[in-house]
């Protein structure tokens, strides 16, 4: 819509928008609409209203040690970027600094790669001793609950073994 056509169309005030807020219904409480003083006047009036509505996160939050290995990472790569693009440009100037920025950037394209295998390998460590969430069609839960249904049969047998033993122990008369 120009704003020709904002012009020649009604006004609309904001009580009569529809709510941009997930989960509310209906319009947005204490807005007032616009009056024709330019809504001055219902500003006063206005209600205190969230400048935003907090969500759910969707992912769970990393664990600080594979956070701090990420953001380490994020910065060496960072480093390391801005040492290619300087030994690039020196190269194309044709400096005497050219030589010394590219063996640097190719030792830290190295550190790089250290920084961010070592983002890899922390969160694997993390999940190892701290456990993995076991999703339903996880092999984990499924060989876990094979073990369980088997310790509580064998479980059973013996019960059932040791009430055996003891009826036929309490119908002798004598024991040897």
């Amino acid at each position: 819509m120009g704003t020709a056509e904002r012009r020649d169309a009604p006004e609309v005030g904001v009580v009569e928008r529809p709510a941009r807020i997930p989960g509310q219904v209906g319009p947005e409480p204490g807005i007032p609409a616009r009056t024709p003083d330019g809504g001055r006047a219902g500003r006063q009036q206005a209600a205190y209203r969230p400048l935003w509505v907090e969500e759910p996160a969707k992912r769970r939050r990393m664990a600080d040690p594979v956070r701090t290995a990420a953001v380490r990472a994020v910065l060496i790569i960072a480093v390391t970027l801005i040492q290619a693009m300087v030994a690039f440009l020196c190269t194309l100037a044709g400096s005497w600094a050219a030589f010394p920025m590219v063996i640097s950037s190719v030792a830290s394209t190295v550190v790089a790669t250290w920084a961010v295998v070592d983002v890899w390998v922390t969160r694997q460590v993390w999940n190892q001793r701290y456990g993995v969430v076991s999703e339903p069609s996880s092999t984990a839960r499924q060989l876990r609950r094979e073990r369980r249904v088997a310790r509580r049969r064998e479980r059973t047998a013996r019960r059932d073994q040791e009430r055996i033993a003891r009826r036929a122990g309490a119908k002798r008369l004598s024991h040897p």
